[in-house]
Parts: C-alpha cells; structure tokens; sequence
C-alpha cells in the first residue's frame, strides 16, 4: 500500500488511533499510539521517542530516536471500541541523522539479509511453527497454574475445551491477512499450536510478533491468559518454535535437487552444515531464557543434540518429506521467547557460513537419538547442545560468525543482560532447594 490508500483506509475504517509499533532487545513489542491526528507526521518519519528507556537500546546523553513506519505492515485491528478502531504499524528504529539504529532488531535482520543477497540469493522463507499454554485467570485477572483444558495431540471437543478460544484466534489473524495451515492441540494438556503459512523472513518475523499480540489479546477475552514461557509445566512438553527455513533464486528453490540424495541440494548440505556448525553458539539467541533450558531435555519431543536426519524427530535439524517449492529445513530447537528477528539473523548467518565455507553435512542420523548412550553419541560425532543459558552464553561468546550476525551493539547488550538473568536465577534459593534439604541438613 502506499500513502495515500493508508489514508483512505483509515478515513473509511473510522480509525482513531494508530500503534507505532516495534520490538526490543529481548523481543518485547513495543509501541507509541498516537491519535488518527498525527499519521501525517508518522508517515514523514518525524515520529520521536526516548530510546534510553527502552531495554538495550542507547545511554540517556543520545536518547533521541526516530520510528520509520514499514507501510506494508499496515493493518486495521478487528477488534474495536466505541470510541473508534486502532490500526498500527511496525517500525524501524533511526539515528536523527537518517541512519538505521544498529540496535534495532528488525534493523539487524536486514543488515544479515543484503549479505544474502550478496551471495545471488533473492529470499530466505521461513514457516514458524509456534506453541503455546492456556491457563485460566483469577478473579483479580492474574494468570494462575490451572489448564483449561486436558487434551492431548489432535484432541477436539469436550476434551479440548481451548477449541472455542483457538478459533476465535484463527477468525481474528485471517481477518488481518494470515493465511492459516492448520490449528490444533498440541500433545501436552493446554498447550496449542496455529501454524500459517511461509513468508520472507522479515514478513515472518513480524508476523510472529502480531501472532503472538492476538493470541493474547483473544486468550483474555476468554477468561485465559496466553504463554509462550517454554516450559511452563514440570513433567509435560515444552512449547517450541520450530523454523522452517529455506532460500530461493527468484522462482526457484535452492534446497531442491530432484538428482540430489534425499532430493536436497549442495546448497541444503552446506546451510544445514552450517546451522550444525554453529548451533551450540546461537542457543543462547534462540533460547535465550533460564527457563529455555528446562524444555531442552531428552524425553519431551524438544532436541538436545546437533544432527540431522531426513525423518527421525530426535535431532536439532529434519528435512520434511515435502519436496519441490516446499523442500525445507526445520530447525527444532528453537522455542517462543525468542526474540524472532534475533533468531533468524543468527540461522541465517550460520547457513549462510555453511554455504561459503562449502561445510560438509554429517552423516544423518536415522536411529531414536534419546536411547543413545554418551559413549554412542561421542562415537558419531554428536555434541549436546547447551544445558543450561551460561554455558550457552559462553559458547555465543567465543563464535565470531554469531557475533556478527548480531553486530557489537546487539551481541554486547544481549550478552550483558543474560548474564545478569544468569546470575540472579543462580543466587536465588528455589522451593525445591528447600523441599530437598530443609529437612535433610
């Protein structure tokens, strides 16, 4: 849409207010809303805020920073009040000289995609697959532990009493442009999964960032509140965001090879190389929570070691048996308390190293990974991913290749801000510290 369609609609829409919205560090939506009376001004990039109150972003003596409004990004929010709709934007962050804020995490993304380009690739699509809880509110609206619901994979109504909610969910993002694939239970009790359909990976992540804003929106309607906490439960699956990543030449799917072993190409080898390459590394970006960790464990679906395989849904990486424009690469590990524009740049980075390095892909690995012992994973060759967010962060640290995909200003708040997480879950004395040796010692 250009200018002056965003006008019109917004004249016949009866729009009142307008979110300038972007995201921070840790992948948090923020926004500016702005009565219908200023889009003139939104629309010239002569949109103010104070970036020094916004977490990892700049020191108080250089707060000034600009929103530039993406006008593809435009849309009207079906839900309304009396008082008017409210129609929003996602937002670049700028300098008040004009230049890109470097760290701005849509900013970044854009930074690791000309690189792309430069390599004659045209698009990186991504297909997220993200998961997530209901639980029922109290009466004062707080989020308690209680499920609605206590179905498992694929179960429908009366058992899965989150149905009514999931669609509402549904109504609300078709309304909004999203092209739905499927919407189901997933395998633990409250937790479900909408998946839509691929996009570019800056379409992707924008959508991933309006998803999860509706999800929420509508789970409160319903008396619920919406988490994407990756491991919310003890004993259960974990919610993941499974990326399903792949690059084209204009029409034509780079990963694809009718010729090629398991019909993938050299060029799929050496990006999933390079994503098993530095996957120890961008953990931490892509599980950048204490609590990420907790879901990361053998037994509950969630990938713990670097490998593939072409069907096994044990390791970090799967080639789905889809072929042709859909030939992919999915990425397991990932889960929905990453920041995605963060997330992407970093598997895009390490594919894209994979593909200049011409990395050789390992053997795949087609047996059940979980009932491997140590001595049988040393063997093959596979290491573990990281246990815990300070050794993830220790190995983001020492790779060079993640660090530039973040840029300093990104990789040096980030890697501050989590080890102070670290150290403060570190510190604290948990219940079950007590429930274990209050009595023992």
């Amino acid at each position: 849409m250009n200018r002056e369609e965003i006008l019109e609609m917004v004249k016949e829409n009866n729009v009142h207010y307008i979110r300038l919205q972007f995201t921070d560090l840790f992948g948090t939506i923020k926004n500016v809303e702005i009565p219908v009376s200023q889009l003139t001004k939104a629309l010239d990039n002569k949109m103010m805020f104070d970036g020094s109150s916004i977490e990892g972003f700049v020191r108080i003596e250089e707060s000034d920073m600009y929103l530039y409004p993406d006008l593809d990004t435009f849309v009207i929010f079906p839900w309304s009040s009396e008082k008017g709709k409210v129609a929003r934007f996602i937002c670049d962050v700028y300098h008040p000289d004009g230049t890109p804020f470097e760290g701005d995490p849509r900013n970044n993304l854009k930074r690791v995609l000309k690189e792309m380009e430069e390599l004659g690739f045209t698009n990186f699509n991504v297909g997220p697959e993200p998961e997530f809880f209901l639980f029922k509110l109290d009466e004062k609206g707080e989020p308690t532990l209680e499920l609605n619901d206590h179905g498992g994979y694929f179960d429908l109504a009366p058992t899965d009493l989150g149905e009514n909610c999931r669609r509402d969910i549904v109504l609300e993002l078709q309304e909004l442009g999203f092209d739905i694939e499927a919407s189901h239970h997933e395998v633990a009790p409250g937790q479900h999964e909408i998946d839509f359909k691929y996009q570019d990976a800056l379409k992707a992540c924008d959508d991933i960032q309006t998803f999860k804003l509706v999800v929420k929106t509508i789970a409160r309607k319903h008396g619920l509140h919406a988490t994407f906490m990756p491991k919310p439960l003890f004993g259960v699956n974990g919610s993941g965001m499974h990326c399903n990543l792949s690059l084209f030449r204009g029409a034509e799917n780079a990963f694809y090879d009718p010729n090629g072993t398991l019909e993938i190409s050299n060029t799929a080898r050496n990006f999933l190389a390079g994503i098993l390459k530095h996957a120890r590394s961008f953990t931490a970006i892509t599980n950048p929570t204490v609590n990420s960790y907790k879901r990361l464990v053998p037994g509950y679906e969630a990938p713990c070691y670097v490998a593939w395989s072409g069907r096994n849904r044990s390791p970090l990486i799967r080639i789905p048996a889809s072929r042709k424009l859909s030939t992919r690469v999915e990425v397991r590990s990932v889960d929905p308390s990453a920041n995605p524009y963060l997330a992407l740049a970093v598997l895009l980075a390490a594919g894209l190293d994979g593909i200049k390095n011409k990395e050789a892909a390992p053997e795949p690995i087609d047996q059940n990974i979980y009932a491997m012992s140590p001595a049988q994973r040393k063997a093959v060759g596979i290491d573990d991913l990281p246990a815990t967010l300070a050794q993830a962060l220790d190995y983001l640290k020492e790779d060079e290749v993640m660090k530039h995909a973040l840029g300093s200003h990104l990789f040096e708040h980030f890697v501050e801000a989590k080890e102070i997480e670290w150290d403060l879950f570190r510190t604290q004395v948990h219940p079950w510290e007590r429930e274990q040796y209050m009595k023992q010692y």
